[in-house]
C-alpha cells in the first residue's frame, strides 16, 4: 500500500541523507498522550443515555481519542514520522487561557475539573482532570504557533484534543472546551511574535466559536468553510461579516450537503484565496478537520484523502506569498477512526514535502460517489453570488 514499495520503505530509514538533510527542522507535530486520556459523559452520539436512548456498544461520543491516535500510528508506520519533528509541549497558562476566555468560566472550569467532571453547559462532559487536559490541548497550540512564528519549523501540525473551534468566551460547545486556536493567536499577539492572522476553518462545522472571538477584530481574518445548517444550527451564514472595525473580515462559506472534491477545491480557488491575497497575513492558521470525509459519521460531504491534500497545497502556496511559507494546522474534528488517518497522512506529507505516500484505502468509493456536474454546476452558482457578495 505504500507508494514506495516495502523496498522503498526500507531504503527510506537506511538513507539518512534523505529524511534528516532534506526534512529535518520543517514540519514540527506537536503532540501529547493526555489529550487522548479525555473523557466525555455517558452519551449515545451526542444524545444523553436514559430512558428509552441505549448506551452504545463501542463507547459513547464519536469525539474519542481513537481517530487522533490511528493517526499518529499511521504516521510511524509508514515512515513519514522520520520526515518530522515530533515534539510535545507544556500546557497553556491561566494566563494565556484568560485572553480568550472569561475569569468566570475558567474558575468554574477548574473547580469541576478537580471535583471529578461534569458538565459546564450545551452538553459537553467532560471527566477528572479535564481543564488540565484541555489546557494541554491548547497549550499545543500555542506551542506549535510559536515556534513557527520563532523561525524553529516551517510549518507546524498539533494533534490537539479535545477540539476547540466551536468554544465560546464563557460557554462549552460541541466538544469544545478552550478554544484552542483562539488562545494561541491571543498569546502570540501579546508576545508580539505575530500582528495580522488568516484562520481558515475547514471542519465540516461552522466554527461559531473563533468567529465570536474575533468577530469585531480586523487583526484577525476569520473563514470557515463548512456544510451548511449542519453544527450549529443557525449559525455560519454568508451574512455574518464581523462588525464594528472587524467588518468584512469574517467570511462564511456555507457549502450544500453532498459537496465533494470539486466544490471544495474550487471554494479555495475562488473564495479562500482571493480573500486572503487580499488581507495578506502574517500568519495562516488552519481549523483542519477531517470530517468532510465521505465516510464521517457527523456530516453529509464526500471528501477523499486527496481533497484535504489539495486544499493544504493551496494553503502552503498562500503561505510562501504572504508569510514567508509560515502556517500552522490545529486538528479539530473528524470521527472515522478508519479515515482520519488517512486524510491527515495526506496534509502532513504535503506540509513536510516527504516522499513517503500511503494510498487512500476509500479511494474509489469516495470517487465513485462524488456529485453529479449538475450538482457541481449548482453550488458554483452559489459560489458565484458568494463572489459578488464579497469582491464585487
Amino acid at each position: 500500500m505504500w507508494r514506495l514499495g516495502f523496498v522503498g520503505y526500507i531504503n527510506h530509514y537506511l538513507d539518512v541523507s534523505l529524511s534528516f538533510g532534506d526534512f529535518m527542522n520543517k514540519t514540527g507535530f506537536f503532540f501529547h498522550e493526555e489529550c487522548l486520556w479525555h473523557s466525555g459523559g455517558n452519551y449515545a452520539f451526542t444524545v444523553p443515555v436514559g430512558g428509552f436512548v441505549q448506551p452504545l456498544a463501542a463507547g459513547g461520543l464519536p469525539e474519542n481519542p481513537e481517530t487522533k491516535r490511528r493517526f499518529k500510528n499511521l504516521i510511524e508506520v509508514s515512515g513519514l514520522a522520520k520526515d518530522i519533528d515530533i515534539l510535545s509541549s507544556r500546557r497553556a497558562t491561566v494566563e494565556e487561557l484568560m485572553l480568550v476566555h472569561t475569569k468566570k468560566y475558567i474558575k468554574e472550569f477548574m473547580s469541576l475539573s478537580e471535583e471529578g467532571g461534569g458538565e459546564l453547559g450545551r452538553q459537553v462532559p467532560f471527566g477528572p482532570g479535564g481543564f488540565e487536559i484541555a489546557s494541554r490541548s491548547a497549550g499545543l497550540v500555542v506551542s506549535a504557533v510559536s515556534s513557527v512564528m520563532s523561525g524553529d519549523f516551517n510549518n507546524a501540525y498539533a494533534l490537539s484534543r479535545p477540539p476547540g473551534h466551536h468554544c465560546l468566551p464563557d460557554v462549552p460547545n460541541g466538544f469544545c472546551l478552550l478554544n484552542n486556536i483562539g488562545v494561541a493567536v491571543r498569546a502570540a499577539q501579546a508576545n508580539k511574535e505575530v500582528e495580522r492572522v488568516a484562520i481558515v476553518d475547514w471542519d465540516v462545522h461552522h466554527g461559531n466559536g473563533t468567529e465570536n472571538i474575533f468577530y469585531t477584530d480586523p487583526n484577525v481574518l476569520t473563514i470557515s468553510v463548512h456544510q451548511e445548517r449542519n453544527y450549529p444550527l443557525n449559525t455560519g451564514d454568508i451574512s455574518q461579516r464581523g462588525e464594528a472595525g472587524g467588518l468584512g473580515f469574517n467570511l462564511n462559506i456555507p457549502l450544500p450537503p453532498g459537496s465533494g472534491h470539486e466544490v471544495y477545491v474550487q471554494t479555495m480557488k475562488r473564495l479562500v484565496e482571493p480573500s486572503i491575497n487580499l488581507y495578506k497575513p502574517d500568519l495562516i492558521i488552519v481549523a483542519c478537520g477531517f470530517d468532510a470525509s465521505g465516510v464521517d459519521p457527523l456530516s453529509r460531504m464526500l471528501c477523499g484523502a486527496n481533497t484535504f491534500r489539495e486544499m493544504t497545497r493551496s494553503i502552503i502556496h498562500l503561505a510562501e506569498n504572504h508569510c514567508d511559507g509560515k502556517f500552522v494546522m490545529a486538528h479539530e474534528g473528524g470521527y472515522s477512526e478508519l479515515h482520519v488517518p488517512f486524510c491527515g497522512h495526506a496534509v502532513l506529507q504535503e506540509m513536510s514535502g516527504s516522499v513517503i505516500e500511503v494510498f487512500d484505502p476509500l479511494k474509489s468509493r469516495i470517487d465513485g460517489q462524488q456529485p453529479s456536474k449538475e450538482f457541481n454546476d449548482f453550488v458554483s452558482g452559489k459560489i458565484n453570488n458568494i463572489e459578488k457578495r464579497i469582491f464585487g
